[in-house]
């Protein structure tokens, strides 16, 4: 299966993270699909928000049968170039027949290039761990959610939510921060599946996050005090930092395979 994977970030975004020894948002989502496929998939990344051609010489949009769409620091209601390119990108993609998932900002891209809106969320930041998400009726029964709890606990980044979702979008899962955590729908040729938090994430990717932007996380009260902050870090970078009592809260993140099951099931959907 050729995949197209579309990176969402502008390049200072990417060069953050490689300036701290992390991977980008791409070479993090690029490794867990490649992990998670049980087939062999043929991956092509592409920075929209970085390169005006974007696309490698040679290479067609008709060319992919499925695509992945990163997270991105970029809020889609600021409308620069890199931001309506991005949805003009999504609006070409769905004339193909194409199954697309979208993570955080892929979600709020496709959304918005379907027919939606997407705003900054009245509950403010969502960050770290997006708490007691819940499925719906339809999520218990969507293929995205085969073999994963009825209400878990994901990584996430994230001050937007979707506000209004395209025509008959399917809500698959919501917490008390944000109502549409996880949706399906079709649009022309393609299907689409998205979640507003990141399965692609990892614990130890997860650490190095909150280094570099513990400051926003005091300040927005994810954590009331850095010693709160640092404990949780130290569960991320080595589990056997972690109490016996703790276990069941953490294990939905620190779980792989159980984190990212949602990729796998889109993966190897109608593959």
């Amino acid at each position: 299966m050729n995949l197209l994977l579309v990176d969402g970030n502008e390049k200072e975004a990417s060069d953050r993270y490689i300036r701290l020894g992390m991977e980008t948002q791409f070479e993090v989502y690029k490794n867990i699909l490649e992990k998670n496929s049980n087939s062999k998939i043929n991956i092509t990344i592409i920075h929209p928000a970085v390169h005006d051609k974007y696309l490698p010489l040679g290479v067609n949009l008709d060319d992919f049968q499925a695509v992945a769409w990163t997270g991105s620091l970029l809020n889609i209601y600021d409308e620069n170039k890199f931001i309506i390119k991005q949805i003009e990108l999504a609006k070409e993609l769905f004339k193909r027949k194409n199954k697309i998932f979208g993570s955080c900002w892929g979600l709020q891209v496709l959304v918005t290039a379907a027919g939606g809106k997407v705003r900054k969320n009245p509950n403010g930041l969502e960050a770290i761990l997006a708490k007691n998400i819940k499925l719906s009726d339809e999520g218990i029964n969507h293929d995205m959610y085969k073999n994963k709890k009825n209400s878990f606990n994901a990584f996430c980044w994230h001050y937007d939510e979707a506000e209004t979702l395209p025509k008959d979008t399917l809500v698959l899962a919501s917490n008390e921060k944000s109502k549409y955590q996880s949706i399906s729908f079709n649009f022309d040729q393609s299907c689409v599946w998205a979640v507003q938090y990141h399965p692609e994430f990892n614990p130890k990717w997860m650490a190095g996050l909150m280094e570099q932007r513990k400051e926003i996380l005091l300040e927005n009260k994810i954590y009331e005090k850095l010693s709160d902050l640092k404990k949780e870090k130290e569960i991320f970078v080595d589990q056997s930092n972690i109490l016996p009592n703790e276990l069941f809260f953490y294990n939905d993140v620190l779980n792989e395979k159980m984190h990212s099951v949602e990729l796998t099931n889109w993966l190897n959907h109608n593959n």
